[in-house]
């Protein structure tokens, strides 16, 4: 259940199939009205949730088949390994499903080759905005292109754990934990020093999510170029590089993945790392010393904004039975069902009003819940900082330049702007 997922093979197969009609054929005219009747078999695809939500999933499609007897569901899900190829060969053999899990970052090739319903030009689709928050539905809309290509389903974002008896051995205050990136950057440096290099306080590198929450403008207005080297970008990176030098980045940080952080973090070997409500049943069980020295706060940002990660429904533009696949995904979506399954799985509903249920604002004195209510109010205005248009190779170019500067193999600003050349020339490869 993973939300940030890339697609770069995706968008290179479907630079070649721009043609295509998907599902056998379909009318290619989006701004018709779908309030027609809603009828007909529809196929609805998932993303390596089977296993997890079978019984879940079977009782939504009943509940759609029952208040709409005419209708039929058929549902398939696939492994979340090469989800984005299958959607490739789908999209290339014309056999892309009515109603499909998708995250921003997959539907825009899928929307730049015709083959995602543009919810803003049907009528009845665009009724359905008003049913979430305005930052969920913005999530797959695409730079340089008007419209909205996804209705959003579950949104997730976590808090920041920290170690209370490191902070308190430092001189710290663990009860006043860093909430901008200038305060972890000046309580890094003292959780260095006092531990004579032997104390992280961070154990990944900057990403492109770092970048927005500073307050860096990630791409241009016009959505074509990336603008992350700007004096911000450079000025994020400059501090990175002073952790790194005094050791208030951990020394492995280059490497890093999120488990390997997760596991400096367990450890006690890092002060600071983000995670979800999840992790707690974690720390409690496979390292209690941590779990009684825990303190939880709200995302490091600059911004006052926390990064969101969304999920969505897309729509295939070419089906055949467009009422019914509308009706379906926003199903699904709406508020009924994003609850229900809220109370499933540790995600948060993207529909106006769900995040005020008692679900999510009512303590119990548990962590989790606590955790969970965090995390809700801090996605009411919450924001997706990771580029639509952001790919996996993107991605691993920044993280390369951002990997020279440190290792002072050139300056900041000169690994920034190679990043920017590079993520550009993939963008219009695209």
């Amino acid at each position: 259940m993973r939300i940030s997922r890339r697609a770069v093979a995706l968008a290179a197969v479907l630079a070649t199939v721009l043609p295509l009609s998907a599902c056998g054929g379909g009318s290619d005219d989006e701004s018709s009205d779908a309030s027609g009747a809603i009828k007909g078999k529809i196929t609805f695809q998932t993303w390596n949730l089977q296993a997890n939500f079978k019984d879940y999933f079977n009782g939504v499609i009943k509940d759609f088949e029952k208040e709409y007897p005419d209708t039929e569901v058929k549902w398939v899900d696939r492994p979340a390994e090469g989800y984005a190829d299958k959607l490739s060969a789908d999209a290339a053999g014309g056999t892309l499903p009515d109603v499909v899990n998708i995250s921003p970052d997959l539907v825009a090739p899928l929307a730049k080759a015709g083959l995602a319903l543009d919810l803003d030009k049907d009528k009845t689709a665009a009724g359905f905005a008003k049913d979430y928050l305005p930052d969920a539905w913005k999530s797959h809309q695409i730079p340089g292109m008007e419209g909205t290509y996804g209705f959003p389903w579950y949104l997730n974002t976590g808090p920041t754990f920290y170690n209370k008896r490191l902070f308190s051995e430092a001189g710290l205050d663990p009860e006043k934990p860093p909430t901008t990136y200038d305060q972890v950057f000046k309580d890094g440096l003292k959780l260095a020093e006092q531990s004579n290099g032997k104390i992280a306080t961070l154990a990944q590198v900057p990403t492109i999510e770092d970048f927005g929450r500073y307050g860096v403008q990630l791409m241009n207005d016009k959505g074509t170029g990336f603008a992350f080297n700007d004096a911000k970008g450079v000025e994020l990176l400059t501090k990175y590089k002073e952790l790194f030098e005094a050791k208030a980045l951990d020394s492995q940080a280059l490497t890093a993945t999120p488990e390997s952080s997760g596991t400096k973090f367990l450890t006690e070997s890092v002060a600071m790392n983000p995670g979800s409500a999840l992790d707690l049943e974690n720390f409690k069980t496979k390292a209690p010393n941590l779990y009684k020295n825990i303190g939880i706060t709200d995302q490091i940002s600059n911004t006052g904004k926390v990064n969101m990660y969304v999920m969505g429904m897309m729509v295939n533009s070419k089906t055949k039975e467009k009422p019914a696949a509308i009706a379906f995904a926003h199903f699904v979506t709406d508020a009924t069902r994003q609850m229900s399954f809220a109370k499933q799985v540790a995600i948060f509903p993207s529909t106006k009003g769900s995040l005020d249920d008692p679900y999510f604002t009512k303590e119990d004195g548990t962590d989790e819940t606590r955790v969970r209510i965090a995390a809700a109010k801090s996605l009411k205005k919450a924001e997706n900082y990771t580029p639509v248009l952001f790919s996996e190779q993107m991605k691993t170019e920044l993280r390369n330049q951002v990997a020279k500067a440190l290792q002072g193999k050139q300056s900041p600003q000169a690994a920034l702007d190679q990043a920017v050349e590079a993520c550009d020339r993939l963008l219009k490869q695209s």
